[in-house]
């Protein structure tokens, strides 16, 4: 356990970024922003222990100066003093979104919404559709001012 002296010492905390499919980040991080369940949550070396939802929506995360993009689908953040873990069951960089095809599953989410579903469906599409308005949100606002991520 870290002293109070040694503790404002920290400038940096471990920050493991994990999709489904692949490790997107692993390394020191100065600050982390991500979407939760009631807002966006600000995160800082030596933060309180707390586990919570991530939601589908815009990740930032700043190593030194120079500040990362992603966009997240839902999922869980284990935070620690000294480390945070974000799992997610994608994490995509704004310029690997291909637009087109976020569109058409908005279309296709909101299509199914129309129809009659079990509560189960419902919270599938639901989950669909934010993440595909989520895609669409990341990659208009950093592709179109070509912001250097």
């Amino acid at each position: 356990m870290l002293s109070k002296r040694e503790a404002e010492m920290v400038k940096t905390f471990k920050l493991e970024i994990l999709a489904s499919d692949h490790v997107f980040y692993s390394g020191e991080c100065d600050e982390l922003i991500f979407p939760g369940q009631d807002g966006s949550f600000g995160i800082l070396p030596n933060h309180q222990p707390m586990l919570t939802c991530l939601n589908a929506g815009e990740l930032r995360y700043r190593t030194g100066d120079q500040w990362h993009y992603a966009v997240v689908s839902d999922g869980f953040v284990e935070i620690m003093p000294s480390y945070v873990t974000l799992l997610a069951d994608t994490v995509e960089r704004p310029e690997e979104i291909d637009e087109k095809r976020a569109e058409a599953a908005k279309e296709r989410a909101e299509e199914k919404l129309r129809q009659k579903q079990s509560i189960s469906e419902y919270y599938h599409t639901q989950a669909a559709l934010s993440k595909a308005v989520a895609r669409l949100k990341i990659s208009s606002k950093y592709n179109k001012h070509k912001i250097n991520i």
